[in-house]
């Protein structure tokens, strides 16, 4: 039976590359994004799923997607916290506070506002699983990615904790998908990014990985193989 997959940030990057794996084994993709160019192409390539423009950032705009989707397509079986925002390489005190800012937005607020808006239907069911996207930036550290490398640590502490207070038959897993030639890595590496494996060819590990998740997988902080 397949189940609902809650994907924010399925408009680029890591998002992006797992909506068609997870669409060809028969599950329900509900993904969001920012740009509405982007989730228009998407509705366009799959027009049997759900795609609609959400700010994470914003509270608001989370809970009505979150409020319309389990009136309309059910509770979630995984919910995928993938949205995230890189800094401009930058010494921590070179970094502007706007920009400082931003990430602990889409990073931290948007994973939070998500878990907010979804996981009381999912704990009220009693069933489901909540993974976090974190990073090797979130277990180790690199100058001039400080501001990100905070708000990986972060998200690998949130998802930790709430995992102690789940209930039984539920999960919720920090995932490090490994390093992948994304726009974000790019923008942090710039073309030392090349030499890491791409989206599409990470996705075909990844899909299978996050689908087999479940409760003996609660509180493990975990990475793509």
């Amino acid at each position: 039976m397949g189940k609902v997959i809650v994907l924010t940030g399925a408009t680029r990057g890591l998002g992006r590359a797992l909506v068609p794996k997870f669409v060809a084994a028969g599950h329900t993709v509900v993904g969001c994004g920012r740009s509405e160019s982007h989730i228009a192409e998407l509705r366009v390539a799959f027009p049997a799923q759900h795609f609609t423009g959400v700010d994470v950032t914003d509270f608001q705009s989370v809970q009505n997607w979150a409020s319309s989707t389990i009136e309309n397509v059910g509770v979630p079986d995984l919910l995928i916290n993938n949205a995230a925002a890189m800094n401009t390489p930058a010494s921590l005190w070179e970094v502007p506070d706007e920009d400082f800012m931003r990430l602990l937005g889409v990073n931290v607020l948007g994973v939070f506002h998500a878990i907010k808006a979804f996981v009381p239907q999912m704990v009220e069911r009693g069933t489901g699983v909540i993974v976090n996207l974190s990073s090797g930036w979130g277990r180790s550290t690199s100058p001039k990615v400080a501001p990100y490398c905070a708000t990986k640590y972060a998200v690998e502490g949130m998802t930790l904790a709430l995992a102690q207070e789940l209930p039984r038959g539920m999960a919720a897993v920090p995932l490090n998908p490994g390093v992948i030639d994304t726009d974000m890595l790019r923008q942090a590496l710039a073309d030392g990014a090349a030499a890491y494996p791409k989206a599409e060819a990470w996705a075909e590990r990844a899909a299978p990985f996050l689908l087999a998740l479940g409760t003996k997988d609660n509180g493990k902080s975990l990475t793509v193989g």
